[in-house]
């Protein structure tokens, strides 16, 4: 099967995209800060990639040309590069980095910050969970001590 020029185009195109985007695009390198919090740049990638291409038919005049050009030529040269038409093609991508959030860690907690100002009520909930559970198995462990008591004093 004959290798099309507009292989080769897809081809290194797609081979550039793949060396451009990988983990460390979208989870970021952490960075460390004195006081011992790693914070981890989060990203949104998007890419698009188009390619196309056309052979062209050479004109009726250059057709006559060529026919009795080659009619002398066939024999010493081969079929394929007689039939061979002129290709013209391009291809194109683009990337788009936008940061989403930033993951925030230190020694006794974790939070996502969004970049998005207008951060949805679930993402505020989400981050609110954490200390709500403290909360709660700190009540119910009060409660539990408050019964011990109770049934030691009777």
């Amino acid at each position: 099967m004959a290798q099309y020029p507009i292989e080769a185009l897809m081809q290194t195109t797609m081979e550039s995209l793949k060396e451009m985007i990988d983990v460390n695009t979208i989870v970021g390198d952490p960075v460390e800060t004195p006081s011992g919090t790693v914070v981890i740049p989060i990203s949104k990638v998007s890419f698009g990639f188009v390619s196309g291409g056309a052979e062209y038919e050479k004109q009726k005049k250059d057709k006559e040309e060529d026919s009795q050009d080659n009619e002398e030529e066939d024999n010493s040269q081969g079929k394929d590069q007689k039939d061979k038409l002129p290709f013209g093609g391009g291809s194109g991508a683009g990337v788009s980095v936008q940061p989403v959030a930033f993951m925030i860690v230190s020694n006794d907690e974790m939070k996502l910050m969004p970049v998005d100002q207008n951060a949805s009520i679930l993402d505020n909930v989400m981050n609110f969970m954490p200390k709500l559970l403290d909360k709660i198995q700190d009540m119910v462990k009060k409660d539990d001590k408050k019964e011990e008591e109770n049934d030691i004093i009777l």
